[in-house]
């Protein structure tokens, strides 16, 4: 078999700006993985001795010939480019032939391994300085490779005496694994310290799923997946260098998020982008994740999101650094909008994730066997109650709907939630919150002022005050000593009795948005108010149609969900009868 390996041409390497830095072991480890699954690995064991500047890595990839092996640690060889049109084109995790060729001048570096289509057994390698096999020799060993690096740092003393304590150094090197483990999750890891078992990651269809494994209070129910295929940007081919490969199918963009209601950080600490298969850091890109959350989280909170790019190697410039995690995104304003767009979709509550409600489930059963000793009679609303035929006349193109009545309202309790049925279950929704939600969209997307006559009068407004109130664009001017008149308020407050007070409260401080969630929470239906079933329902209609339904605001839940599943297992419905009953 011939060698795959081969010395980049001289002008290859020019281009190529920078070789691997190998600064901890961390790096190690990160650099081997990469080898690995570029190898087409679903199975990687990592064996870390920190104390021993020791680490092994050992998967079932596709193997190295004798002539690969012994030309792998060669300055500037790789088997997964060739020319200059290549750099254009990185669909691998490494590329520059660079890292065992480092870790040759920082550490004893030893390879064993097998080709999956070779009858004949593996090879083992020890390299010397610089890359060159000193001992070749036949070895026993199943089809893959184990990568055995020895006395990092050994001749560099002031090196390891830089680096932070082992305890810091091997917490590093478990985020390293889980960040790629979270790009591939259909990987299995197996992590040992010390020669014991330190974690393991088994495989999972998606990152969603994989995710409580990394992340253990965070449960599979608290997370929303969204996959997208994304076409590219319309101008990705303009001012092409010449000899470029254009790809033909279209980028794909896969979200994790956690459900505002259900999950957040106290630090701004899990937001993740990936793009083709490597965790990257871009400022731009977070800070679009950020934002597609704003108003959605309690305050001093923060999301979880994962979000990976697949996307035309073309669009992507890996070699601006050397741990190529800080990269150079073609297009990138037309990327933040793609994902701003993925976000507000993973947020809604839609026919998506709730089915079209069937009336006759069991827990519709179960409601009606409960009205006559219930605390409140259900009056299920007619047909043409619900029809809103107008109601959509006006959206903004794109987006999704539930589909007519798919949350359907069968009751109030205690004049403050409304009971709602589903074809999942049933929900508790808060209705002042629920209208909050829906009132703030309306004024984020419409803020409009209104003129009053006669105006509203305020008495010993302070300076800033004042200017508050100028901030959010209301006219004011002074009527008198310490007198103040508004002469044009938001349109919610013109009907309410309570306007001065509601003006007195935006002119304590707050931007725009603070100001119009202000107005909100004021003019939303009160707790305690009674609700007829067609204005529940006229209310649940505007509420799923929200950008982000899930949480008023402020970040407080609008809902409690009670699963059909949920209340089977506490009914006990799934029990054999004959059992049940002793027999």
């Amino acid at each position: 078999m011939s060698s795959t390996i081969q010395a980049l041409p001289t002008e290859v390497v020019y281009l190529i700006t920078a070789g691997e830095v190998i600064d901890s072991l961390a790096s190690v480890v990160r650099e081997l993985i990469e080898n690995s699954l570029d190898a087409g690995a679903t199975r990687i064991i990592i064996s870390v001795w920190a104390q021993q500047w020791r680490v092994r890595v050992a998967d079932n990839g596709c193997g190295m010939n004798l002539d690969d092996l012994q030309q792998a640690a060669s300055a500037h060889s790789t088997s997964k480019i060739r020319s200059c049109a290549d750099l254009w084109q990185i669909n691998s995790l490494g590329f520059r032939g660079e890292a065992l060729h480092s870790l040759t001048t920082l550490a004893d570096l030893e390879i064993l391994s097998r080709p999956a289509n070779s009858a004949s057994g593996g090879f083992r390698v020890v390299y010397g300085y610089g890359g060159e096999p000193v001992v070749v020799e036949a070895a026993a060993i199943a089809p893959g490779t184990i990568v055995t690096i020895s006395n990092l740092f050994g001749n560099y003393s002031t090196r390891r005496q830089g680096l932070p304590t082992t305890a810091i150094q091997m917490k590093a090197v478990q985020a390293s694994i889980h960040q790629i483990a979270l790009c591939h999750p259909h990987v299995t890891w197996q992590v040992w310290q010390n020669d014991r078992e330190w974690f393991t990651l088994s495989p999972a269809a998606t990152t969603g799923k994989l995710l409580p494994q990394i992340l253990h209070q965070v449960k599979q129910g608290d997370l929303q997946e969204l996959k997208l295929e994304v076409p590219n940007p319309p101008n990705s081919c303009k001012d092409d260098p010449p000899g470029r490969l254009y790809p033909t199918p279209n980028s794909s963009l896969s979200l994790v998020i956690g459900l505002p209601d259900r999950c957040h950080r106290h630090r701004p600490d899990w937001v993740r982008v990936a793009i083709n298969g490597r965790m990257v850091k871009s400022k731009e890109l977070e800070q679009t994740i950020f934002t597609g959350f704003h108003r959605t989280l309690p305050r001093d909170r923060y999301p979880i999101c994962f979000l990976h790019l697949d996307i035309s190697p073309d669009q992507i410039n890996w070699n601006r650094n050397p741990a190529k995690t800080e990269i150079y995104l073609n297009e990138l304003s037309y990327w933040q909008e793609q994902i701003s767009s993925a976000i507000q979709q993973a947020l809604r509550i839609d026919s998506v994730n709730i089915k079209e409600a069937i009336h006759t489930t069991r827990v519709s059963k179960l409601i009606k066997a409960a009205e006559e000793k219930g605390g409140y009679h259900v009056q299920r609303p007619n047909s043409d109650e619900n029809k809103t035929p107008n109601s959509r006349r006006d959206d903004p193109p794109g987006r999704l709907y539930p589909t007519p009545n798919s949350l359907k309202a069968v009751a109030q309790v205690n004049n403050t939630y409304i009971v709602v049925e589903h074809a999942g279950g049933m929900w508790l929704v808060e209705q002042h919150i629920a209208h909050e939600r829906v009132l703030y969209e309306q004024l984020y997307d419409n803020w409009q002022l209104v003129t009053v006559e006669p105006a509203i009068i305020l008495y010993q407004l302070s300076p800033a005050q004042v200017s508050q109130l100028q901030r959010i664009n209301i006219d004011i001017e002074p009527f008198g000593e310490q007198l103040w008149a508004v002469r044009n308020i938001p349109a919610l407050l013109q009907q309410r009795d309570d306007c001065a007070e509601a003006i007195l409260e935006l002119s304590w401080g707050g931007d725009l948005q603070t100001a119009q969630v202000a107005v909100a929470c004021r003019s939303a239906i009160r707790n305690g108010t009674p609700l007829t079933l067609p204005e529940m329902q006229t209310l649940l209609d505007d509420w799923q149609r929200t950008r982000n339904p899930r949480t008023c605001p402020h970040g407080r839940p609008i809902y409690l969900s009670l699963s059909e599943s949920a209340l089977a297992r506490f009914f006990r419905r799934n029990w054999v009868i004959g059992k049940s009953h002793g027999i």
